[in-house]
Formats: C-alpha cells, sequence, structure tokens
C-alpha cells in the first residue's frame, strides 16, 4: 500500500495542498467546521413521508424557519463552508479522480492528483489500472483487497 504513494526526492509526500503547518491546520480546520456544522433539513420533512430531508430553501412568507426561528433548525448559509484552500480535497491532501479507463490514468499528476477506481471497473481492468498508476507513482484511493 506504501507503494503507491506519491514521494518526492526527499522522501516527502508531493500532493495539491503543501501539508506544510499551514495545510496542516486548514485541514484540522475544516475537521473541526464539518464537525459543528448541523444537518440542513428542508422544512416539515419530519411531518411527510412524501418529503425528502434533503435542504430546500424556505420561502413562505410567513415561515418561522425562513424567519430564522433557532427551534426551527439551522439555515445554511455562508460560513459552514471550507477554507478554500482545501475545499473538496481528499483528506490526505490530494484532489480526487474517478478513473474507469487506462487512458484517463496517463493524463493525470501524480504531485497533485489521486485516482479513486470507478464502482463500475471489473476486476481485470481494475487490475491493468492498478498496475499503470503504481508505475506512475499516483496514489490509489480504493486499491483492490490482496489475498
Amino acid at each position: 500500500m506504501e507503494d503507491n504513494i506519491a514521494k518526492s526526492s526527499s522522501g516527502t509526500m508531493n500532493c495539491g495542498v503543501s501539508m506544510d503547518a499551514e495545510g496542516k491546520r486548514l485541514f484540522n480546520v475544516r475537521k473541526v467546521q464539518k464537525a459543528k456544522k448541523p444537518q440542513f433539513k428542508r422544512t416539515d420533512c419530519h411531518k411527510y413521508k412524501r418529503l425528502d430531508s434533503n435542504w430546500r430553501i424556505p420561502r413562505g412568507q410567513q415561515s418561522k424557519k425562513r424567519k430564522g426561528f433557532v427551534a426551527k433548525g439551522a439555515h445554511a448559509q455562508v460560513g459552514y463552508g471550507s477554507p478554500v484552500l482545501v475545499k473538496g480535497l481528499h483528506p490526505s491532501g490530494y484532489s480526487e479522480v474517478i478513473v474507469s479507463t487506462l487512458n484517463d490514468v496517463s493524463s493525470l499528476d501524480a504531485n497533485t492528483m489521486a485516482i479513486r477506481i470507478a464502482a463500475k471497473v471489473g476486476a481485470r481492468k481494475k487490475a491493468m489500472i492498478q498496475e499503470k498508476a503504481v508505475s506512475m507513482g499516483i496514489k490509489i484511493l480504493n486499491p483492490s483487497r490482496s489475498e
């Protein structure tokens, strides 16, 4: 598993965000913020089976949730997001790319990208993709189990 981590000549990891003290601090900030973030649920989703819990902005003129009553649940707004430099990155610091063919692997940068092999890919093709990624020094986020 360690053989598919991209390493530079100095032996440290290369990734999209420099993993110096500032990069580690931003990942920790994101982790703390996401732990505090409430579930943003649709108004009255607990009352009716036909309403999913996925977020919809409340639009009613007399809506208590739109008016900001605390007891009616949290409202999605600015401030709950991740820091810009680590937004959308895998916790390892790489940007995640979903791969389904060998040609997808050849156009990737090993220093900033890690691959996740698509679920629809079969075992034979997955093995070929893994071989090519290891030879190029690309990190694989979901390697197949070796028996």
